[in-house]
């Protein structure tokens, strides 16, 4: 059956990974001392600090990536609403701890609550419909809540088109003060979200959804609800987002109508297709070369850098049309064939 094969080549796929991914947890750990020691600044100050900067964003848009992957590349549903559930958890961690004065783990059980209500809610009403009537579902769901975020009636609440600014957050992990305390913040942040990825996909309910992928009307001939799994994976993609969302305003300490924009879906479905579909560890890579790669790029063209990245991402999708990881993988399945025969 679809089932059993698809789990033994997913366990096959985590075994075959781990010493690398272990690499480079440790790396990753490792990486504001190296910085350190190869500028010669101290930790929390000069490009030392820049570069953490720059891969706490990353650490950030991963979660958001992989949240995406859920949908995408284990249960074949593409949106283009993805983002409202980032801007959810990002405004929702704005308005409690600007206007309401919430601690931070009280805030932290209210985004998953919100998103999780939301998913929910949304789920119910977009996913009568499938394909490309899903998509444009949740596009309209997406925009709906970036109108109401530049609404001047909430203005006092949302900060209307100016959005909210001078959030207040916990003095320990104050990403102006406090650098390296946020960046291990972001990076556990971002492992303990793959860890529960991994254990979604790896489980039962995580090869349903795959062999929703594969063939929806296969998996509900045998009895599966395939409603509720797509449910499933909406609810908890949704979440997922709306936590990346939350660490997002407390990195930023502002909330914009911005991350409610459709580029922000588009952002996610660009980092899971450089990283690889399907795999949630290329959206982590996609994430970071989407960072890197934008940075350096507007560093050496300016203004001009979106268009030559376009050019980049052509190229990435013409000669590695499964993504760097999920290339990766299939040349590694090429190898271990030929040397069976």
């Amino acid at each position: 059956m679809m089932i059993p094969k698809i789990a033994h080549r997913a366990r096959g796929k985590w075994g075959s990974g781990l010493r690398l991914e272990l690499l480079a947890v440790v790396l990753l750990a490792l990486f504001p001392f190296i910085v350190a020691v190869l500028t010669g600044e101290p930790l929390g100050t000069g490009r030392a600090k820049f570069w953490q900067g720059l891969l706490i964003q990353a650490y950030i848009f991963a979660v958001y990536a992989m949240s995406y992957d859920l949908l995408m590349g284990y249960t074949g549903m593409l949106s283009f609403g993805h983002a409202m559930f980032f801007g959810t958890g990002v405004y929702t961690t704005a308005m409690l701890l600007k206007h309401a004065g919430w601690g931070l783990g009280a805030v932290l059980l209210a985004v998953v609550v919100v998103t999780l209500v939301q998913g929910l809610l949304i789920g119910v009403v977009s996913l009568r419909v499938k394909g490309v009537y899903f998509a444009m579902v949740t596009l309209a769901f997406a925009e709906a809540f970036f109108i109401l975020s530049e609404a001047s009636d909430f203005r006092q609440w949302t900060g209307a088109e100016d959005g909210l600014h001078g959030i207040p957050v916990p003095a320990f992990i104050n990403p102006t003060d406090h650098r390296l305390h946020f960046y291990y913040l972001a990076l556990i942040f971002m492992l303990v979200m793959y860890l529960v990825a991994r254990r979604i996909v790896d489980s039962p309910t995580g090869r349903v959804m795959v062999a929703i992928r594969e063939n929806e009307d296969r998996a509900a001939s045998i009895g599966y609800n395939t409603f509720v799994f797509r449910l499933i994976a909406v609810v908890i993609a949704g979440v997922m987002a709306g936590l990346a969302g939350m660490v997002h305003a407390l990195w930023n300490l502002n909330a914009s109508p911005a991350v409610l924009n459709v580029n922000m879906t588009i952002n996610a479905l660009l980092m899971t297709i450089i990283g690889g579909v399907g795999t949630l560890t290329g959206p982590i890579l996609g994430a970071g070369v989407l960072q890197l790669l934008g940075y350096g790029l507007s560093r050496a063209l300016g203004p001009r850098w979106p268009l030559i990245f376009g050019l980049i991402f052509i190229l990435l999708v013409i000669f590695l049309p499964y993504g760097i990881v999920g290339t990766w993988r299939q040349w590694q399945a090429r190898n271990a064939k030929m040397r069976e025969h």
